[in-house]
């Protein structure tokens, strides 16, 4: 049965859709690290890393090496690094972009003087309350 290349992509999103599989994958970055120090990295029980270790390396972006009684993971290639700097780069501007509109907004709050207080001047309808 042919994935449409859409659902293909939704698929590998999903797959990285996990805060643990991200931070593995930024601490393969930067090369082949023993699971033993991705623990001590990561707050989290052993059983839940390995889960999400079968996951990444049953979907090919990541592989496991044994030397000894010592298992390491390292990314399968390049481009999965390039991906998560690129997922930095658009944070960076989107929150940049948000930084920029709530420092407009709180100029927006100190420029306008406030409006004048109305309590009690309006009828329920909204309409001036007539004058005595």
């Amino acid at each position: 049965m042919h994935v449409p290349l859409y659902q293909a992509k939704a698929d590998f999103f999903r797959m990285l859709g996990h805060p643990v599989r991200i931070r593995v994958l930024e601490l393969l970055q930067h090369g082949p690290v023993p699971v033993r120090d991705l623990l001590a990295d990561i707050d989290i029980e052993p059983s839940s890393l390995s889960q999400q270790l079968a996951v990444l390396r049953r979907s090919g972006i990541v592989v496991s090496t044994r030397e000894g009684s010592t298992v390491s993971y390292a990314l399968a290639g390049g481009d999965v690094a390039e991906l998560l700097r690129a997922a930095r780069r658009i944070l960076t501007e989107l929150l940049a972009g948000q930084n920029q509109l709530l420092s407009q907004l709180r100029q927006a709050d100190t420029a306008v003087p406030a409006a004048p207080a109305t309590e009690g001047l309006l009828t329920d309808r909204g309409s001036p309350r007539p004058t005595l």
